[in-house]
């Protein structure tokens, strides 16, 4: 960890210079030392996979005004730790999901900001949202809670060095995007992009990016490279 501040510097020099992009500091697997560390820099936007390992890093962190980025696959029966201790959520894709989301959501706190996830790599292990009709269902379903705010699409990319095939799938997001804009829904949020292809998704308008590996390090247990 003793590379973490250059690690991070490096990655706020690399999008300084395009403008108004929020940095996600993916922080599964990692301790709450490297967060507080990070925090300490000036980053407030942290990401986490696992419902019980964020649950259990955001009661430890309660006095740092993080703000909580839910960004894993969500179980059914861990949709209460998230909905009680995120601020965002990108990872939704089903009616379930956002009907208990807002089913949990303390009536004391603020909205819980969402995130529908598309499926832009078309790959059928992946999760995610297949067509426009349900991604339209959906926007619909959380317009009609009371404590859930739409705020836009995830999307991941294929795992690949075919760079001409991650931005075929980013524009497919951001085309995506264009069209609920169209179809008159207000949306300002569009998170692609991770440690291997942040840039392609800046690049290819992105306007949130999820970083682990480029600022933490390499994690041993982990699948994929956030």
């Amino acid at each position: 960890m003793q590379n973490l501040q250059q690690n991070y510097l490096a990655v706020l020099r690399t999008i300084l210079s395009h403008g108004d992009i929020t940095l996600i500091a993916v922080s599964k697997t990692f301790g709450i030392n490297a967060i507080r560390e990070l925090y300490d820099l000036g980053q407030r936007d942290f990401g986490e996979n696992y419902a019980q390992e964020f649950s259990q890093k955001s009661n430890e962190l309660e006095d740092l005004d993080i703000v909580w980025h839910f960004i894993g696959n969500i179980q059914s029966n861990k949709i209460k730790l998230i909905a009680t201790s995120a601020h965002w959520v990108h990872s939704i894709s089903t009616a379930k999901q956002i009907i208990k989301l807002a089913k949990y959501r303390p009536t004391n706190l603020p909205k819980l900001n969402i995130l529908l996830e598309v499926n832009i790599s078309n790959e059928p292990s992946r999760h995610g949202i297949k067509t426009y009709n349900e991604l339209i269902e959906l926007a619909n379903l959380i317009k009609t809670t009371n404590n859930l705010q739409f705020h836009g699409l995830m999307g991941i990319a294929s795992d690949t060095s075919d760079t001409l095939l991650i931005e075929k799938q980013f524009q497919k997001l951001v085309n995506t995007y264009k069209q609920l804009t169209r179809d008159g829904f207000d949306v300002d949020t569009i998170s692609m992009g991770m440690s291997n292809d942040y840039e392609l998704a800046i690049k290819n308008g992105s306007t949130m990016i999820r970083i682990g590996s480029k600022i933490f390090g390499s994690r041993n247990n982990s699948k994929n490279q956030t």
